[in-house]
C-alpha cells in the first residue's frame, strides 16, 4: 500500500529553487531514504509534507487520503534538535508530549525500553548525552503508535558511539513494521538503514529504488604493477571488463559479471604485466551516489 504521494512538487525562495518538480511515492513498511548533500532540498521537502512549509506548485497525499485532514495524527516526526525540559526527566517529559497530543495510553515503559533509555528514565534531561536527548526524542515521536516516523539528519553532531545507538534504535523500530522516511547527507547511514533511497541534488530527483538496485551490479576489482600502462592496456582487452579508472597508482575495473581474481590474474600475466596489488571492492552507495551526481553535473 502506497503510504505517501509526491507530485510534481516545487518550492521557491525568491530565485532560488528548493524543490524542483520533485515526485516520489513511498510504500508502507519501507524505510526510505532521502539522500542529498547540504541544499539539496531534503529538509524542504520533509517540511512541505509535513505542512510547515508551503510549496508553489505540486502536491502530495497521505495514506492514499483515507485519513483526510487528519493524517498528521498517524504521523511522528523529529525535524530539529530535541527540545525537552532540562529539569524534567524523561519520564515526565514524554507525559508532557503524550498530554498535549491528547494520547491516553502512551506506554512510555515501552517506548523508552526500545529506546535503551528505560534504566535512566528518572534522570533529568539536562544530564543526558546527545545521543542520549536523541534516543528520547526518538521515543517522544513515537507517542500515539504513528504509522509513519519522519527524521531530518537523526545522527547529525553525534559521535560514533550515539551513532550506533541512533542507528540500532532506527532499525528495530523498522523491524516493527513501521515506515520510515528519514533525510540525510550521511551515505553510509541511508545503506545500513534504509531498503529504499532517493538520490536529490539541488532540490531535483537522480534516482530512486531499492539500496540494491541503486547500486549497480558491477564488480569492481582494484590492480596495480609496476608497468601499469600495460596493465591497462590487458586489462581494456579482457571482455568482462566494462569501464577502467585510475586512481593514485591503482586501477579501478568495473566488471559486467563476476569473475574469480585468479583469473584476472592470469589475463594479465598472459599479456606479460606481473600484478603487484588486486583487490575485490565491495560497491558502495558512496561510489554510485558520486557515480550519479558526477553524471548530471557532466550532463
Amino acid at each position: 500500500m502506497r503510504v505517501l504521494n509526491i507530485s510534481g512538487l516545487s518550492k521557491r525562495y525568491g530565485k532560488i529553487t528548493a524543490v524542483d518538480n520533485l515526485s516520489l511515492e513511498v510504500g508502507q513498511g519501507m524505510s526510505f531514504g532521502i539522500l542529498g548533500p547540504n541544499g539539496s532540498g531534503k529538509t524542504t521537502t520533509l517540511g512541505i509534507i509535513l505542512g510547515i512549509i508551503h510549496q508553489n506548485s505540486g502536491s502530495f497525499t497521505w495514506f492514499g487520503g483515507r485519513y483526510g485532514k487528519w493524517h498528521r495524527h498517524h504521523i511522528g516526526a523529529l525535524l530539529e534538535t530535541p527540545n525537552f525540559y532540562p529539569y524534567l526527566n524523561a519520564v515526565d517529559n514524554l507525559r508532557l508530549i503524550a498530554h498535549i497530543r491528547r494520547v491516553q495510553e502512551p506506554r512510555i515503559d515501552h517506548l523508552l525500553e526500545l529506546v535503551n533509555l528505560h534504566r535512566r528514565r528518572h534522570s533529568r534531561f539536562r544530564t543526558f548525552s546527545l545521543g542520549m536527548k536523541q534516543r528520547l526524542a526518538i521515543a517522544g515521536a513515537m507517542i500515539g503508535d504513528p504509522e509513519v516516523l519522519i527524521f531530518d539528519e537523526p545522527t547529525n553532531g553525534l559521535d560514533p558511539q550515539g551513532i550506533a545507538e541512533v542507528r540500532q534504535t532506527l532499525r528495530e523500530i523498522a523491524a516493527m513494521g513501521k515506515t520510515i522516511i528519514m533525510a540525510s547527507h550521511i551515505l553510509d547511514e541511508v545503506e545500513k538503514v534504509c531498503s529504499h533511497v532517493a538520490i536529490i541534488k539541488e532540490g531535483r530527483l537522480l534516482a530512486s529504488g531499492t539500496v540494491g538496485a541503486i547500486i549497480s551490479d558491477d564488480m569492481l576489482v582494484e590492480v596495480s604493477a609496476e608497468n601499469l600502462d600495460g596493465l591497462k592496456s590487458a586489462m581494456g582487452q579482457y571482455p568482462p571488463v566494462r569501464r577502467i579508472e585510475e586512481e593514485e597508482g591503482k586501477l579501478i575495473l568495473y566488471l559486467s559479471e563476476e569473475v574469480p581474481p585468479a583469473q584476472i590474474n592470469q589475463v594479465a600475466f598472459r599479456q606479460g604485466v606481473a600484478l603487484s596489488h588486486l583487490r575485490v571492492v565491495k560497491k558502495s552507495l558512496e561510489s554510485e551516489f558520486l557515480e550519479i551526481t558526477g553524471k548530471k553535473d557532466a550532463n
